[in-house]
């Protein structure tokens, strides 16, 4: 070679494709999952039925807490009644839920002072 030598220049590393991708992409779409989670907040509730299928829920007589689940076509426990119609609970905290919650009823379902 001469005094003078020619150099082959350095290839440019990729920057698309390849071991960039791999690293980068997983650590986006973790980055994105993570995101839409914090930003959407409660939109994501799971909302939990007062009773399971085949059963409805009953109140409980003279306090403002009790209340079980019976069957389908069976009556209610002693001591228990039925919601009005169009007002039973369907999901934990919901509007009736919520509402039967803070008032007590007597032996006949009717709303008395607590």
């Amino acid at each position: 070679m001469t005094t003078q030598q020619t150099r082959r220049p350095r290839p440019h590393p990729r920057t698309t494709g390849g071991a960039f991708a791999r690293r980068t992409l997983p650590g986006l779409a973790a980055a994105s999952l993570t995101a839409a989670f914090l930003l959407t907040g409660c939109a994501f509730q799971i909302h939990d039925r007062v009773c399971s299928s085949g059963h409805y829920p009953v109140k409980a007589v003279g306090n403002t807490t009790g209340g079980d689940c019976v069957a389908d076509g069976q009556e209610p426990f002693e001591g228990y009644v039925r919601y009005p119609a169009g007002q039973v609970p369907e999901y934990v905290d919901d509007k009736w839920d919520r509402y039967w919650s803070t008032v007590v009823v007597d032996a006949e379902g009717r709303v008395v002072q607590g």
